[in-house]
This record gives C-alpha cells, structure tokens and sequence, in this order.
C-alpha cells in the first residue's frame, strides 16, 4: 500500500474542507482499504469519518426511519427499532459481507461507494428513500448515477438516510458466496410511494423494475409474478453468470421477497 497522509476531521466542515482539498473521505473502509491494497485506488490523502460527532445513530418518528451515515451495518441489523418498522431492511443488513465487514461498514460509505453489487441501494430505491448531505436532500431515484457513480460532489458528505416506512416489504438476494455481494438482489416494497421493486448486482448500478411493479401494483402476492420475465439487455455479463441469467433470476426473487 503507497503512502498516504491520514486526516481525523472533528466536524463535517472540517471533512468538506479536506476532501475539497483532494482527501479522499473513508467512512468504515471496508472498500476503499482492500482497493488501496490492490493499488486500484491511490489517495494521497484519507479524510477518516469515524471521529465525527452526532453521525450514527437511528431515530424512528413520523412513520420514518432515519439512520446516521456512520451507523454500521451491524447496529441496523441489531436495532430493535429497524427489526420493528422495516423487518426487511434489517434483514438486509444482517447479510451484508462477514462479521468484520457489518461491525466496520457503513451505511454511507456503502451508498456513497455504490458498488454495482452492492445491498443497501437496492434498499434505498425499494423504499423510496432520501439520502441527506451537509447541503442538501436527494431521492434516492436520482441518487445512483452509473457504475459507482452517483450524484454527489466531490467534497460532499452524506450525513444520514432516511427510509419511509412501508406496509410491506422483503428482500432476497442471491449471492457470490466468497464475497456475499449480490449476484442479483431484489428489494421490494408497498407503501407510501406505492410498490416498488429495485434490482441491484444485475446491471452497472441499482435499477427499478417497472413491469414487475405493475404486476405487483395489481396483487401483491407471489402469484402476481407467475410468467413474468425481465429483458436481459444491458445487464451485466461475467463468470458468475451471463445477463440472460440475471434476467431470469430477477423475478424469481422478487417473487420470494413478496413472500
């Protein structure tokens, strides 16, 4: 791993300033480490998030969930107040990567990573949810912009996430059993932003699958999705399996995650 200068902002103003001056921000570095190691990623400097006040945390008011950019995977797994309101979305959590990965990892540095595999934006866009920074509120539908991209800027910093919470929802994934990312995971859910099925692992970032909404706009029931298919075109291709795969595998999974 290259040498590298190693900055502990104490406020968000701090971290802003940093990564405005070429920082690179780590929230719980159970990505940026490994891709530094592999020299895929160079930062000359790193901006830690951890020492930063008031950025974990959950707080569940007004039919919302809203979780600290810093609060592991973990303690959403573990929260009482998740398990109640969102039952999916701790179950989620709970199957991110390994033990060291849901005690280290973050919620915002997964979203702010977006790994095209990764769970918790399948998440996001399945409720419906608003990602909050030091300057602004952005839908989580506009929110994932391409293959770890998204809409934020450089010197930004995601302060928290909120999840509306929904009358019904579930998650499924089938994954890579070395690394538990998602070969395909589906996140579905019925609620205030009526139902919504987000995809994540199957193209270069999360996506919504509308012909499946419609089918389940109609019966929220399993058997809603008998027949249903989902085009292959576009989505990823690679060792785990082909695009036609994914394709095949999407509804057979949201069909499991309805339950």
């Amino acid at each position: 791993m290259q040498a590298f200068h190693y900055q502990a902002p104490a406020s968000v103003a701090d971290a802003r300033a940093a990564a405005a001056a070429g920082a690179k921000l780590m929230a719980g570095g159970q990505s940026l480490l490994p891709s530094m190691r592999l020299g895929m990623s160079q930062p000359e400097a790193l901006a830690d998030l951890s020492c930063l006040p008031g950025m974990a945390g959950i707080t569940v008011s007004g039919g919302v969930v809203r979780v600290g950019a810093m609060t592991t995977h973990a303690q959403v797994a573990a929260s009482a107040e998740v398990q109640t309101a969102i039952p999916a979305l701790a179950d989620l959590a709970s199957r991110i990567g390994d033990r060291q990965v849901r005690n280290r990892g973050t919620l915002g540095g997964s979203v702010a990573n977006a790994d095209p595999a990764a769970c918790y934006p399948a998440a996001l866009v399945g409720l419906g949810a608003t990602v909050h920074t030091d300057r602004r509120d952005i839908a989580a539908d506009n929110f994932f912009t391409g293959l770890y991209q998204t809409a934020l800027a450089e010197d930004e910093v995601i302060t928290a996430v909120s999840f509306p919470v929904p009358d019904k929802a579930g998650w499924q994934k089938f994954k890579q059993p070395a690394s538990r990312f998602s070969i395909v995971g589906v996140f579905v859910s019925k609620g205030p932003q009526g139902v919504r099925v987000a995809v994540t692992g199957a193209g270069a970032c999360v996506f919504r699958a509308k012909e499946l909404e419609a089918r389940l706009s109609g019966q929220w029931s399993a058997a809603a999705l008998e027949g249903a298919s989902v085009a292959s075109t576009g989505l990823n291709s690679d060792l785990h399996g082909s695009a036609e795969y994914r394709a095949a595998l999407i509804p057979v999974l949201a069909a499991r995650a309805v339950g």
